[in-house]
Order: structure tokens, then sequence, then C-alpha cells
């Protein structure tokens, strides 16, 4: 199926924060070969304010998933779609998601075409008109995939643009100004969260550049840290994180959502991965830096298979008291002031 320029397109990307990051080139390449399409973008809730800054969506249509849990669910997020999405009339609906309740909710939009990936779980396929076959898919990142899907559309997705909105500015006290580190160290993610003592042991060493302590935590909010942290621990909306990242010198993140935000706004961002693939799950941009098992070097280096998955140690990283050695926080930190150095 090629594109007109005239149709009206549903996304199916609900969720979770990278992976909605990750679809987004692929839907800016829509509208700039065809700026009058209309686009509407269904999106779980929480997550709908990073897409409600984006121009060229005409609606963002939130999804409230969270009410739609257990085995009722399927069966009321049937009766949700047709409420609120088949009086739509779409034209295409492109189900980036790849799971049995996106396909479905495709189509109960009454979309006339579904297009989704051949390697798309639950049986999700089956509710498709087209579906498209990406090789290597195990060894292509999710930007790369979601753009082959659009590709098979006859788009060109090139270059890549990552349309995120401009943020909700945060007041910085003066103190803390200065070519800031922006620093994200825990994650939901089994055995990918720093301990306190590990990021203490950073910010240390990286004074006196201040640091911004962003992200969700628990007891770790609570920590005595060191003189230049600028606590914002569960203070920070969506759209404020944006704006943090955007005005920080240099982010440091543990493999999550925001650091895939942060890679989306500039290549200037280190990710930190215990067991995940960095070549899979990390930053897309060539030029921003990972660390996994002590090494230290840009994406553009990657090698398949370079640093395989190691899910079934998920458990035993997160029961260990450190990440990451000494050593390991000592070449961080250096690296960071170097980045830091104007």
């Amino acid at each position: 199926m090629k594109l007109s320029g005239n149709e009206r397109i549903l996304v199916l990307k609900p969720s979770s924060l990278g992976d909605i990051v990750h679809t987004l080139p692929a839907v800016s390449a829509i509208h700039r070969a065809f700026p009058e399409t209309t686009i509407d973008w269904l999106v779980n809730t929480e997550w709908s304010p990073l897409l409600e800054g984006v121009s060229f969506l005409n609606h963002v249509i939130p999804f409230p998933r969270r009410e739609l849990r257990g085995l009722g669910g399927l069966f009321r997020a049937g009766k949700w779609a047709k409420n609120q999405l088949a009086s739509r009339d779409y034209d295409l609906a492109l189900d980036f998601q790849g799971l049995l309740r996106s396909s479905l909710l495709g189509k109960l939009s009454g979309a006339k075409r579904r297009f989704g990936f051949s390697s798309a779980r639950e049986g999700a396929p089956c509710l498709y008109h087209e579906a498209i076959c990406v090789q290597n898919w195990k060894t292509t990142h999710a930007v790369d995939r979601n753009r082959q899907l659009v590709e098979a559309l006859g788009i060109e997705t090139s270059p890549v643009e990552f349309p995120l909105p401009s943020g909700d500015p945060v007041a910085i006290p003066e103190e803390f100004q200065e070519r800031p580190l922006l620093l994200h160290p825990f994650s939901r993610g089994r055995g990918k969260s720093l301990s306190p003592v590990e990021v203490s042991e950073l910010c240390e060493q990286v004074a006196p550049h201040p640091v911004w302590l962003v992200g969700v935590a628990g007891d770790e909010a609570n920590h005595e840290w060191p003189e230049n942290v600028l606590n914002l621990l569960n203070q920070t909306t969506l759209p404020q994180l944006i704006h943090l990242l955007r005005k920080a010198a240099w982010s440091i993140s543990v493999d999550s959502g925001p650091m895939h935000l942060a890679a989306a706004i500039s290549d200037r961002v280190l990710s930190i991965h215990t067991w995940s693939d960095p070549k899979m799950v990390g930053p897309w941009r060539p030029e921003a830096l990972i660390w996994r098992d002590s090494h230290i070097l840009p994406v553009r280096e990657l090698k398949d298979k370079m640093f395989p998955e190691r899910r079934d140690l998920r458990d035993a990283f997160a029961a260990k008291d450190r990440l990451l050695e000494k050593k390991d926080i000592a070449a961080i930190a250096e690296i960071t002031r170097e980045k830091l150095t104007p």
C-alpha cells in the first residue's frame, strides 16, 4: 500500500516511554512526506503528556490501560475502542506495539487497512491486512524496525528526527545552573538501579560540577546526598524532565525510558547497562556512549552480540550491593568531567 497523503491514520503505540520515543521518527517521517495527512496516536494515559506537545499530531488519544486490566479488560477495551475510535473513520491503522490488545484496537477502530509486523506476538498478525517482515529483527534497534514499517508504505524515513516537545520549565537555584550533569540512576527494571552509595560516589567525583538527580525513587529519595547534588527525585513531571534534559550539559542514565528521552534530545548521554544489550536497547544516536562490563564506548562501535543480553542474571544483579566497581565509577566520572568542561 502506498499513501496518497489524504489518509486518516491511527498510530497504535500505547507504551512504554522508551518505545514511544523509538516510534517518533517513523511517525514524523509520515508527516514530513505528507503534511496534510491526519495522524492520531493512541497512547496509555500516563504517557500522553509526552505526545501532547508534538505539533503535527491531530489528536492524542489517552488509553486508560490501568482501568482495563483483569479478565474482563480485553472486553472492556473493545467496548472503549468502539466508543472512542470507530467514529473517526480511519483509513489506516499502524500497529507499532505488536500485541493482541493493540491489534484488536486497530481492528475495532474500523480502519480500512491495518499494518503491523510479522514478528508481532500473541497472534496479532492475524488481525492485520499486511504484516511487514523486518530482516534481522533480533539485531535491529527498535527505531530502525519502526522506520521499516513506514518505509513499506513508500515513505523515506531519513533524516531521523525526534520531534519532542520543548518541555515545561523548572526553577533551578543559581548555584546549580553552571554546566550541570543530569543523573538518572534508578529504574523499575530488575538489576538496573544503582545504589545510593554508588550514586554518591559518582556525584562526589564530578564535584564541583552540579548534579541534577532525577527520576522516580523509593527510600533513595531521602538519602543524604553530596552538596553538589540538587535532589529532584519524585519532583518532576514528564514535560519538566524533557526541559531538564535539554538544559543539561551531559546526562547519565541507567537503561530506562528517560535514557531514551535523553538520547532523542542529544548525543550527550552515557547509558549504563548491566545485563541488557546496548546494541539493541541502548541509545540510537551513534555518538552517544554506553557502559557495559567495564567498557565505555560510542554506540557506533557496537557490534552484534558484542554484549549479549543476560536476562537470566537480572535477579542476581538486583541482589548485588554494587553494580559498578569503584574503577568503573572513576572511569565514568573522568569522562563526565571532560564533557562538562567548556
